[in-house]
């Protein structure tokens, strides 16, 4: 049986995770596309992504799509570090932080808001990984980029430091091996297509001049 202790760390847990997950379904991806009067997942490659908002609408948006999926993860996590912090001993504020980490990344994937049709997720999750750990962030962002800069294919960058970040998480602290890999999986299911077409050498480019 549950001590009372433990029944409130549950609950607060999972208050803070639902209030996570609907963070998560705030899409900057398609409620811009309604302001331009399109709707984004019928457009280009019908992702609702930053990358696919730089294609169809251009770099204004698509700033503004990047920031947003980031900044929601960021406060998700600050969220369930805020609910430890005041309803918790200090032990649990590690898991409620993945766990909300967890529910605006899977708000963002699959918004309940948006019929369970939202983004991949790569943004958010690095908003995730900043408030979580600054090194984890940045360490995500920095095989982005070198990936990306080398190839000039963003799916291509996603799914490498998909693949690297158990690991890095691992390195980081162990608590969060399989989170860490619970997330990656998410995101190379979510590029499953783009994994195919990397296989067959049809991935798209992107033109830094551009």
């Amino acid at each position: 049986m549950l001590t009372s202790s433990e029944g409130m760390a549950i609950a607060v847990m999972i208050i803070a995770g639902i209030i996570a997950y609907f963070m998560g379904n705030i899409s900057p991806a398609i409620l811009i596309g309604r302001l331009h009067g399109i709707d984004i997942k019928k457009e280009g490659s019908g992702n609702a992504g930053t990358t696919n908002v730089l294609r169809v609408l251009g770099k204004k948006a698509a700033v503004a799509t990047l920031l947003i999926d980031i900044f929601k993860g960021v406060f998700a996590v600050l969220l369930g570090k805020l609910a430890a912090a005041f309803f918790l001993p200090p032990e649990f504020a590690p898991y409620t932080a993945m766990i909300c980490g967890l529910a605006v990344f899977s708000g963002h994937i699959w918004p309940v808001t948006f019929g369970f049709k939202g983004g991949k997720g790569v943004a958010t999750a690095f908003g995730v990984l900043m408030a979580i750990s600054p090194f984890l962030g940045l360490a995500e962002l920095g095989i982005v980029i070198v990936v990306v800069a080398i190839s000039r294919m963003v799916s291509l960058g996603s799914v490498i430091a998909a693949i690297a970040f158990p690991f890095i998480a691992n390195y980081y602290d162990p608590r969060y091996l399989g989170w860490g890999l619970l997330m990656a999986l998410i995101v190379l299911y979510k590029h499953n297509a783009n994994i195919s077409r990397l296989v067959k050498g049809e991935e798209s480019k992107i033109s830094f001049k551009k």
